[in-house]
């Protein structure tokens, strides 16, 4: 399919079902429950799985194939919303040319910092890109006011001079990003007894466009080129003993991985209009590397699966509080109840990053390939199961 094996075919497959189905799949209890408090299928939250998913599968070319570790990619991510913004501002409320804006301009970024960072490598590397990053956030916070609008954020006004479509609705409001036509904040409802599930357009609109972006990432990965960053990753000294410049190659993956950087920042700001300096800090580029390493680094779908661990953490369990604990544990004796939600209290709340934190700690120790290798270590008990069960001698009763 598509020029794929049966195996990449197959992976393909699995990502489209879980991104097409995620309404279902991601709000598995009822409406008005205890437990409705860990459903995550709301049009917000979704956007954010498929979007962060783009931004981790396109780190994960660089990291993955190449082991070049970027500490500054967050700066393309911001550099790709503030250039969506203004596209809005100047030119139309559809989100494509804003997109296609993100991605050149976050290319170009790219192409500039990684062919000064690159001529360094480990931990030196790292610094320069951070050392990058940081003074594009500070650039963005403050010299360049007129540009960002610096800690207030880049927002669209009824003043701005749009040239294609109007800068104001017929109420005299704000007109807001569309697909043509489809405006990116519609939602449908479905209600199906005590369950409700949300289709939106932006999510629909964000999870195609991952796909699309998945699909690039396992031809790259299955190409000469990719085996390239692969020998890279390996030994690049023995790469150019060869007689072979590996740098063009490791330019490429940086430009390529900034790009998708770029792709996320232009559609978060199509989902939502505005563009902070907060989007370029480090901590910001701290986040996808733990989401690549969480979800398994060098995979395919482990970026995937770990910006969507990770966000769903952020947006879950940072909504629980003590009130929720004592409905939950309600059932307990008094002096009970308040010693488990006293125990219990660090870990949620403004203190889910603990939670997070040592189930990271987990994953590293006792999963070095992240969660990929936790499923596969799963497969691998159920084939030997199965073997078992066919390898056990059947006995015929005597005649």
């Amino acid at each position: 399919m598509f020029g794929l094996d049966k195996k990449d075919s197959t992976l393909l497959l699995i990502v489209a079902v879980l991104t097409m189905f995620a309404p279902f799949i991601l709000n598995p209890f009822p409406e008005g429950s205890a437990l409705a408090q860990f459903n995550a299928g709301y049009p917000d939250l979704m956007q954010r799985f498929v979007i962060f998913g783009i931004f981790a599968i396109g780190f994960n070319i660089l990291f993955g194939l190449t082991g070049y570790l970027s500490f500054g990619h967050a700066a393309f991510l911001g550099v790709g919303s503030y250039a969506a913004v203004w596209m809005f501002k100047l030119l139309s409320m559809n989100v494509i040319p804003a997109i296609f804006l993100a991605i050149v301009v976050s290319g170009l970024f790219a192409l500039l910092i990684g062919f000064i960072s690159l001529r360094r490598s480990g931990i030196y590397f790292s610094i320069l890109t951070l050392a990058f990053a940081q003074m594009m956030f500070a650039l963005a916070y403050s010299v360049l006011t007129p540009i960002t609008n610096g800690e207030t954020g880049l927002q669209l006004t009824l003043n701005d001079p749009r040239v294609l479509g109007q800068s104001a609705t017929a109420d005299g409001s704000i007109p807001v990003t569309s697909l043509f036509g489809m405006e990116m904040r519609q939602t449908f409802q479905l209600d199906m007894g005590a369950w409700l599930f949300q289709f939106n357009v932006g999510y629909y609109f964000s999870a195609v466009i991952m796909l699309i972006a998945f699909f690039i990432a396992i031809r790259i990965f299955r190409s000469p080129f990719g085996m390239m960053l692969r020998a890279v990753k390996s030994n690049q000294q023995r790469v150019n003993y060869t007689g072979l410049n590996a740098r063009p190659y490791t330019l490429a993956a940086f430009v390529i991985s900034g790009m998708y950087a770029g792709l996320a920042g232009g559609l978060l700001a199509s989902m939502d209009p505005l563009a902070g300096a907060e989007r370029m800090q480090w901590t910001a580029s701290g986040e996808v590397v733990l989401m690549t390493i969480l979800g398994g680094a060098g995979t395919l779908i482990g970026p995937v699966l770990g910006a969507g661990f990770i966000k769903y953490f952020e947006n879950i369990f940072s909504k629980i509080n003590d009130n929720v604990l004592h409905e939950w544990f309600a059932f307990l004796p008094d002096g009970l109840e308040n010693f488990v939600v006293f125990v219990m209290h660090p870990f949620i709340g403004k203190g889910w990053n603990l939670t997070l934190g040592i189930l990271f700690m987990l994953v590293v120790i006792f999963l070095p390939g992240g969660l990929v290798e936790g499923g596969q270590r799963i497969a691998k008990l159920f084939r030997k199961g199965k073997a078992k069960d066919s390898a056990k001698p059947t006995t015929k009763p005597a005649e």
